[in-house]
């Protein structure tokens, strides 16, 4: 296996996914929960990423085809949805349903929707996905390729392990902040989607 082609691979795939942007991400979607429920929503958002990558890396647009889904769609639902997540975000909804939770009750568990998918197993994440595969020739160039992948997705474990002391750091208004600040980004970033989305439909005009 080309060690080049390798090095592509993982720097596309971090850039793509974006393991230190995310980290801040994490840490506003899981503000205000203990260590042990942040440890697990960590985990299993990984976990689920991977399972989701590895299934297109080995089906890809087949799986969306199979169920009539373009991947033009699939990013107009993801952007939809995290325009969502960005208004919950920027207008503290989020926080006011913790606070009208009773003590017995779970803390809101954020690792499928939005951490999972679409923030790490997202379209782009996906679409680099099928066409790294793609290009792999062989058995052993296909291991490499997950392998690469999940190299990258334990580096997104780790950063999000240590977002308790990330969110120490910053303090509670430090936090706030972030929050707000990353509301608004996670807003842009869902209509960036929505808009990719129109485009490959013709329905948009390129960005001059």
């Amino acid at each position: 296996m080309d060690s080049a082609f390798l090095i592509t691979a993982f720097a596309t795939l971090f850039v793509v996914i974006d393991p230190v942007g995310l980290t801040p991400m994490f840490i506003a979607l899981t503000t205000g929960t203990d260590a042990r429920h942040r440890r697990s929503v960590a985990l299993r958002s990984c976990l689920i990423a991977f399972t989701l990558l590895t299934l297109f890396a080995f089906f890809g647009e087949a799986v969306l085809g199979f169920i009539g889904i373009s991947m033009p769609a699939f990013r107009i639902a993801g952007g939809i949805l995290l325009f969502l997540t960005a208004l919950d975000m920027l207008f503290e909804r989020r926080t006011k349903r913790r606070e009208d939770q009773t003590e017995t009750e779970d803390f809101p568990d954020p690792s499928v929707f939005p951490i999972a998918i679409p923030l790490i197993a997202g379209p782009g994440s996906i679409a680099s996905i099928i066409l790294l595969t793609g290009q792999a020739d062989g058995a052993l160039a296909m291991a490499s390729v997950l392998g690469v992948m999940a190299a990258v997705l334990v580096i997104v474990l780790a950063l999000f392990l240590s977002a308790g002391l990330i969110e120490r750091a910053l303090g509670k208004t430090g936090i706030t902040v972030v929050t707000r600040l990353l509301g608004m980004l996670l807003a842009a970033l869902s209509v960036q989607f929505v808009l990719d989305g129109l485009r490959a439909f013709g329905f948009a005009a390129s960005a001059g």
